[in-house]
């Protein structure tokens, strides 16, 4: 946000005002602290006290207003987290955030902002910045002339606002009061048509030539046609130089000569896979940042609810999780789920807009800007990541280093007894994700990341312009990307378990989109060969070239040199029939190269069986030849599809298995009630466990006490229907009397 924020808060930066600034509003400097958390540089530094060691200030506008007992718990449970106290109280169900702003406008003297008189002719950040203001819920606005920051507290700001406006009145009056749920509807009210714009169009525009979407100014007829007839041209003379047979042999030499460098890359990949290393400390909480999930859910009603369970069951405090589910607006049916489930505060829906591709990066993309984690991580409808994963991505973040930019858990199948397909969709993901990969990373070379459960540095994931909207393999295409940009990716040893389709409908539907997407990487990349070798060099060339390209490459030519080897083998079709067939040497590079694809699938994938403790899938290897025709006919059926419909998403249906476990969450008061109401009485709290929280039946933690009027008042505890508003966005809360009741009763 520094950019923006000094776009609009440091004097002489611009000569003239962006768009929209309509009445010449002054800049002004940031308050120190502001000026601190974007980093920009303050008018004047003063020492401070640390924040999180400081009182908790931000509660002194509900002292009678909430029991003193409930507000001590809050604020040793902040402190415990180094977050602000007044997010305890709102994620704990005491108060809702509107209640507490109110409060604190009361107390404080800041005035709050009502969106209805908010206009889009205020804001002073430019089109290009306001995804800015979601990402960090501060928008600068003219007043009459006058620069005011409309802010959503967030962290501790609460607490820093009202040291202001103990020490410096006129200072916080310079501020406006907002609700995160009030200012992202004003965003996608009067700033959606940008941020829509930005989630389908944002790549192209800045980085054209490292997007897949089609050209914007195509090239002139003159050229196009000169291309053609260029093509066409060196074609003509090669076969009047060298006869076809001749062709037919360079070329099928040349293929061979691919399949075995893709099979030798995937075997040097296997044999330098690097041990698992020890686990790091545990940390404390309070040194955790904050994390954002995001789910793009498109027809996914059946999964919503196991996927609550599976993110609600994550080792990590609930007050730095950031859960973001998107949706499309066309699928009623996933955002009534969502709002059956009665999911907690911490979680936000967002609904995706109705423009450019209808794909998943677009979702992705949409909801970036309101992202408010430092890192970021991406799971899919029917993932079941372990429970210590997102600890897990941390310390491998810090084990790589700042340069590591992105980190690939493992993704498991857990129905492989489904079928022969989810079997061999089983030793695939083994092989991949706990052989090959974690050998790629250590030579060095860009990955090519799985779809889910690869987690980001929040700040790189948009300096390197998020997910390509028109790529339908965006994870693939965006560690390339991040390689190009300098950064490295990694693996680390958390398993996420996935449903593998089971029925050749799905499964093909599946990989030919696999495979598209690949086709549009491998021709994004290669735009310019000379600009890749300068971005990411040999390794990211080979990389490039005998994975991506290698996959599609193989699956293209496989039923071509199985036949070509089976008609010289039984001598059905050969030179004295007419028909010119590889024989003797480039026969057997033919075959060498065939069983040296099926040698280096059998191979990795058994490895991946025994480092999963799978063997008893192995038997399924001995279909390999028959997969391979499958994969094939998918990479046939996508290459058709790359010159109809490029940019078509074909969905993958989830929760058709019948052999995934069912997950039964234990009964139970929800941590965070429990703990207020053991901290309420004053008794010592355990020290959380890395394995799953107790949760209340449905799967979904309840809120905590329904919020008290004074100290000698019993809650009243009442349960309110969720729903959903316009922009979808989640407004939900879901009280429990009982639980309430039994937990005042027993701080009592």
């Amino acid at each position: 946000m520094a950019g923006a924020l000094e776009h609009v808060a440091l004097a002489g930066r611009r000569s003239r005002p962006p768009a929209g600034h309509r009445d010449g509003a002054a800049p002004r400097p940031l308050p120190d602290f502001l000026a601190r958390r974007y980093r920009t540089t303050p008018p004047a530094c003063r020492s401070a006290p640390d924040p999180e060691a400081a009182p908790a200030l931000e509660l002194d506008c509900l002292r009678g207003y909430l029991p003193p007992s409930l507000l001590n718990a809050a604020a040793e449970h902040a402190r415990r987290l180094g977050t602000g106290a007044d997010h305890v109280l709102i994620r704990w169900g005491a108060i809702t955030e509107e209640e507490y702003l109110a409060k604190l406008s009361a107390h404080s003297g800041i005035p709050l902002e009502d969106p209805e008189e908010m206009a889009r002719s205020q804001i002073l950040l430019p089109e290009s910045q306001i995804p800015c203001a979601a990402t960090h819920g501060l928008l600068p606005l003219s007043y009459a002339g006058q620069q005011r920051f409309v802010i959503s507290p967030r962290n501790l700001t609460a607490r820093e606002l009202s040291r202001l406006a103990a020490t410096s009145p006129a200072a916080a009056r310079t501020f406006r009061l907002i609700s995160a749920a009030r200012l992202q509807r004003f965003l996608i009210t009067h700033a959606g048509a940008t941020l829509a714009h930005a989630a389908a169009e944002g790549l192209r525009e800045r980085r054209p030539t490292m997007s897949a979407a089609p050209a914007s100014a195509p090239a002139p007829a003159w050229r196009q046609w000169g291309r053609r007839l260029g093509g066409g041209a060196a074609l003509a003379g090669a076969l009047l130089l060298l006869r076809p047979s001749t062709l037919f042999d360079i070329a099928a030499g040349l293929l061979a000569c691919w399949f075995l460098s893709f099979s030798a890359l995937r075997l040097a990949g296997a044999i330098t896979s690097p041990r698992e290393n020890g686990s790091a400390p545990r940390r404390p909480d309070r040194d955790l940042p904050l994390y954002t999930i995001v789910a793009a859910l498109y027809r996914e009603a059946s999964s919503v609810a196991p996927l609550l369970q599976a993110i609600d069951a994550l080792d990590y405090p609930k007050d730095k999780l950031d859960i973001i589910l998107v949706t499309e607006a066309d699928d009623d049916a996933t955002r009534a789920a969502i709002a059956r489930c009665g999911p907690p505060p911490w979680t936000r829906v967002l609904t995706a807009p109705a423009i450019g591709p209808k794909t998943k990066p677009k979702a992705l993309n949409w909801a970036l800007p309101f992202a408010r984690g430092s890192f970021i991580t991406i799971f899919d409808a029917e993932d079941r990541p372990e429970p210590g994963q997102l600890r897990d991505a941390l310390d491998a973040f810090q084990r790589h280093g700042d340069r590591t930019a992105c980190v690939q858990a493992r993704l498991s199948i857990d129905n492989p007894d489904e079928g022969w397909l989810a079997s061999m969709f089983a030793v695939e993901y083994a092989g991949q994700f706990s052989v090959f990969l974690p050998g790629l990373a250590r030579l060095r070379m860009p990955l090519p990341l799985g779809g889910s459960s690869n987690h980001f540095r929040a700040d790189v994931l948009r300096q390197v312009g998020g997910w390509d909207a028109y790529n339908v393999t965006e994870d693939a295409d965006l560690g390339f990307r991040l390689a190009r940009f300098g950064y490295r990716t990694a693996t680390f040893a958390s398993t996420t378990q996935e449903e593998a389709p089971a029925r050749f409908g799905n499964w093909l539907r599946q990989r030919s989109r696999w495979m598209k997407g690949w086709m549009q990487t491998w021709r994004v990349h290669m735009r310019a060969p000379r600009r890749l070798w300068q971005d990411i060099g040999w390794r990211g060339v080979a990389s490039l070239n005998l994975l991506v390209g290698g996959n599609i490459l193989t699956a293209l030519a496989a039923p071509v040199l199985v036949l070509g080897v089976a008609a010289e083998a039984s001598g059905v079709m050969n030179a004295r029939h007419g028909f010119h067939v590889a024989d003797g040497p480039m026969m057997k590079l033919h075959a060498a190269s065939l069983l040296a694809g099926y040698a280096s699938t059998i191979i990795i994938g058994l490895i991946g069986l025994i480092r999963c403790r799978r063997l008893d899938l192995a038997w399924v290897l001995l279909l390999t030849p028959l997969y391979w025709l499958l994969l094939s006919l998918a990479a046939w059926r996508a290459l058709g599809q790359l010159l109809t419909n490029p940019y078509h998403w074909e969905k993958t249906e989830h929760g058709l298995s019948r052999c995934r476990g069912a997950r039964t969450p234990p009964s139970g008061i929800a941590p965070p009630l429990q703990e207020a109401a053991s901290m309420m009485a004053g008794e010592a709290i355990p020290a959380r466990s890395a394995g799953r929280e107790r949760v209340p039946p449905g799967g979904i933690q309840a809120h905590p006490p329904a919020r008290h009027r004074d100290a000698r008042a019993r809650p009243t505890g009442r349960r309110e229907r969720g729903f959903l508003d316009g922009d979808g966005m989640l407004a939900m809360r879901t009280r429990s009397a009982q639980q309430a009741e039994s937990s005042w009763a027993q701080s009592r």
